[in-house]
């Protein structure tokens, strides 16, 4: 049974550390996300929930890329030729999926003031899947050996 186990553990080592630390970065996400947005809805700001989504969004990509290379992807190479383009192809797919978030927010919350933590919380969920599809298909890719 734990030799069983430990084969799991294996061989979804990549998906577990990513779901730790995609919990982390959702963490991070919320913690600039409530404060900012309570704070610019007291002013009347009339997009205060999307504003405030992008910046937390900036802070969360930040720690992701900082975590997911060594810790999830396991890339170790930290020189400018190798990062440069690694990380611009991770903000760009963290893009893709801040779009897509900040849409659905957009909607639901300013435009339908529906809930907030529910809808925050749901596109927390499919972004999670979406940027560990991204980061895995097309920035941390592993070169083949041959």
């Amino acid at each position: 049974m734990l030799d069983k186990m430990m084969s799991l553990l294996k061989k979804y080592r990549s998906q577990i550390v990513y779901l730790i630390f995609g919990v982390l970065t959702t963490v991070v996400n919320y913690l600039v996300f409530f404060p900012c947005s309570s704070y610019l809805e007291k002013t009347g700001f009339q997009y205060a929930v999307a504003v405030s989504n992008t910046i937390a969004w900036v802070f969360a990509v930040l720690f992701a890329y900082v975590t997911n290379k060594p810790f999830v992807f396991e890339s170790h190479d930290w020189s400018w030729k190798v990062v440069a383009p690694e990380f611009a192809k991770f903000v760009s797919t963290r893009l893709a999926s801040l779009l897509i978030e900040t849409v659905i927010i957009s909607v639901t919350v300013d435009t339908l003031h529906w809930n907030k933590l529910v809808w925050k919380v749901l596109t927390s969920v499919l972004v999670v899947v979406l940027n560990y599809v991204g980061s895995k298909l097309l920035v941390f890719r592993r070169k083949k050996q041959g």
